[in-house]
């Protein structure tokens, strides 16, 4: 967590804010926000000051609603006063609807810098997912990466960041043509291969 707080920090050292996802190797922190959330959902935030917002996407037999919601009391939160800036916890709930298949629903939690609502929040949070949805789309179609059957110990999260890394090479290889063709081509052209690795 060391290493978050001090992210957190130099963030806020720059005048910038952060949306920082809460993930399960912060301590108590993540059960702590969970249990926060889990409780004002089910008295349905009786008495608790929060701000609320919901977003509905639809298309091609998909329905996906994303409801945001903020809490400004972070104060009782364990280890809260090491994130510097911290203002609020946030959660956001997916439920996604496709047709013949049965509805999921995710949620997801974030120590949040931010001032200006709970809108604020969603646009942040989504242009997060953007960026990452987005790279996962490349490493898709240039690797067909949920394709992968490699699953012991660190080996696939050691072939993600090698993808990455060749994905990046082939962003920065100048030649016209797609990413995926690129690949294609380095495998059977060994001077492609060296201009990708030198580009």
């Amino acid at each position: 967590m060391g290493a978050q707080t001090e992210i957190a920090k130099q963030i806020i050292d720059k005048g910038a804010d952060y949306v920082l996802s809460l993930k399960g190797n912060q301590g108590n922190l993540l059960k702590d926000v969970k249990q926060l959330f889990d409780w004002a959902v089910k008295t349905d935030f009786k008495d608790i000051e929060h701000e609320a917002y919901q977003t509905v996407d639809k298309g091609h037999g998909r329905i996906e609603v994303r409801r945001y919601w903020l809490l400004d009391k972070v104060e009782h939160l364990e280890n809260a006063q090491r994130w510097k800036g911290l203002k609020r916890v946030g959660m956001i709930e997916t439920e996604r609807r496709i047709e013949g298949q049965p509805t999921t629903k995710e949620r997801r939690y974030y120590l949040v810098s931010l001032d200006g609502g709970v809108e604020r929040f969603a646009y942040a949070s989504r242009g997060h997912w953007g960026i990452e949805n987005k790279l996962h789309w490349s490493l898709e179609v240039v690797f067909r990466e949920d394709d992968s059957r490699i699953r012991k110990g660190h080996a696939p999260e050691n072939m993600t960041i090698m993808r990455k890394i060749a994905l990046n090479l082939l962003v920065k290889e100048s030649s016209k043509g797609s990413k995926k063709n690129k690949r294609l081509k380095a495998g059977w052209d060994n001077d492609f291969l060296i201009r990708v690795l030198l580009a």
